[in-house]
């Protein structure tokens, strides 16, 4: 079985049903990734220009003929150029600039109709507003990722082509930080589906899963 395959324990992730209070054990801390704010762009436009670069097979017979552009599996998109300008009449905001650098594979066919890719970079300036907390001792990050996707372009220059797409660009405030929150302790891990036979671990055996959190009442000794 697995959390989810013929499992009723009621120490497993899934929905709540009942009062969510009950079964809570204790108040943990976590590090954890905390968002402050966070919007979406999207927009779609045209006369994007594209240079290729690592075609592949190499020495395409030209001229090309687009066929398409994605984002580059594998690949981020990377901030930089980040500037936090505060406005004046509202301080816990601010007009955040960026530029992403997207990573984008384009997809072609040559002259003799042999499908081929190359890769570009698509350069995206942004300047959006959003809530950004005053400083402490806990950094504050702006993160961002990008997508891209065309269907609509040509071959318009050796290595170039001019193209429409569809970008979308996620932008967020984060910091990390220390949490804490209500916990309804450790799962119960159930036995695995159709796991194969193995003799037991006679050094393991009688260990926890997870170490134990509870704290003991004791005096702490002088020094």
């Amino acid at each position: 079985m697995s959390f989810y395959i013929n499992n009723t324990n009621p120490n497993r992730p899934g929905p709540i049903c009942g009062n969510v209070t009950s079964g809570i054990c204790e108040k943990i801390l976590i590090q954890t990734t905390k968002v402050f704010d966070a919007c979406v762009c999207s927009s779609t436009e045209t006369g994007i220009i594209l240079t290729g670069t690592d075609f592949f097979p190499a020495d395409p017979v030209q001229p090309l003929t687009y066929v398409s552009a994605e984002n580059t599996q594998g690949s981020v998109a990377t901030i930089s150029d980040v500037v936090v300008d505060r406005l004046e009449s509202c301080p816990n905001y601010a007009n955040v600039s960026f530029t992403l650098s997207i990573p984008i594979t384009i997809t072609y066919s040559d002259a003799n109709g042999t499908l081929g890719s190359a890769l570009s970079t698509l350069i995206v300036n942004k300047s959006v507003i959003l809530f950004v907390p005053q400083p402490a001792l806990s950094p504050v990050d702006i993160v961002a990722t990008g997508l891209f996707s065309s269907r609509i372009g040509t071959f318009t220059a050796p290595n170039v082509f001019t193209v429409t797409g569809c970008i979308q660009v996620i932008v967020k405030v984060v910091s990390t930080v220390d949490v804490l929150v209500p916990s309804y302790g450790y799962p119960v891990l159930p036995p695995c589906k159709q796991a194969p036979q193995q003799s037991a671990c006679p050094g393991l055996s009688n260990l926890p899963i997870y170490p134990t959190a509870t704290a003991i009442n004791s005096s702490i000794p002088q020094v």
